[in-house]
């Protein structure tokens, strides 16, 4: 079962809320996920997940649940399907290639204006992800492979992304822009 990584830092939101509900449910009574946000800022939700594969399935449904949540009203939100796939390959990616040495967190933040979201995926291996930042100059692509097509879907997909160290590993990154209201698919 995924766990929140402990009390609010600057405490609820205004209006007493500690992040979407489907991030609340994960905790035990009382304890809200973690809410790095100050009041009146973009909110940030910090999740362990398990160092497993079940992690996948349950970051994608927190990505979902997290944004759908929120509500229509909230301005600037990304296209959840984008988050929700680009999530499940970081995931997918720090379950398949660290050593299960602690959990996997993930952190969601909610930008400003024009809005958008960052969602990271920490790990405890401090090596860099592999070709991020584009594959090796007459790297071909075997269109019968099978793995391999996780971080071009982030590169192609996300209007930024990368890596930075941690003080336990590393941090695998990607921005998603907000999308419009006018624009959004309405449900």
């Amino acid at each position: 079962m995924p766990e929140a990584t402990g009390p609010p830092a600057g405490g609820p939101t205004p209006g007493g809320s500690a992040g979407p509900p489907s991030l609340r449910a994960l905790t035990g009574p009382g304890e809200p996920p973690t809410h790095l946000a100050a009041a009146g800022s973009p909110a940030s939700w910090r999740v362990r997940l398990p160092h497993t594969t079940a992690a996948v399935p349950i970051a994608r449904h927190l990505i979902r649940a997290a944004l759908t949540d929120l509500g229509p009203e909230t301005v600037g939100l990304p296209d959840s399907d984008t988050a929700e796939l680009l999530t499940a390959e970081l995931v997918a990616n720090a379950v398949e290639h660290t050593a299960g040495l602690g959990p996997i967190e993930l952190v969601v933040e909610l930008l400003s204006a024009p809005g958008g979201c960052q969602i990271e995926v920490h790990d405890s291996q401090p090596a860099r992800p592999g070709e991020l930042d584009g594959p090796a100059p007459g790297t071909e692509v075997d269109p019968w492979q099978e793995h391999g097509r996780g971080l071009l879907l982030i590169r192609a997909l996300s209007s930024d992304c990368g890596h930075r160290p941690t003080a336990h590993g590393k941090a695998v990154w990607f921005t998603l822009p907000g999308i419009p209201a006018q624009r959004r698919p309405t449900p």
